[in-house]
């Protein structure tokens, strides 16, 4: 993978990143803390599906598979040094499985799932 290719799959990372962010802060603001890993919760696969769709059509540099490594792998990061260790000064989110484990999976899987669904349309012939 050459240095643009990356860069094209960080940024898409990234913005599912932020997305999920922002959600989770600005929820965090309006309602209960519940209610705001619920709304994070069904917000995030929507975001990645979103977001892998556009990766898978437009670029499409890995496979599905790998794809969603990266991306799960970048959103884990991130958490962990940035929010986790930065910003909260604890990893105490980390033991959640309503705020981080299941939404990692299910970016996980919209992420591999979209990728599945691009690539076999993709294959198909019109």
């Amino acid at each position: 993978m050459n240095k643009k290719a990356l860069i094209i799959l960080t940024m898409h990372a990234f913005v599912g990143w932020a997305l999920c962010a922002a959600t989770i802060g600005i929820a965090m603001g309006l309602t209960t803390k519940q209610n705001a890993l619920f709304i994070h919760l069904t917000l995030a696969p929507i975001f990645f599906v979103v977001i892998s769709l556009n990766y898978f059509k437009k670029y499409n540099h890995l496979t599905p598979l790998r794809t969603a490594l990266v991306f799960v792998s970048f959103v884990i990061v991130v958490d962990f040094f940035l929010v986790g260790l930065l910003f909260l000064r604890s990893l105490e989110m980390f033991s959640s499985l309503l705020g981080t484990w299941i939404p990692f999976l299910l970016i996980f899987l919209s992420t591999y799932l979209s990728g599945l669904a691009t690539n076999y349309r993709r294959a198909r012939p019109v």
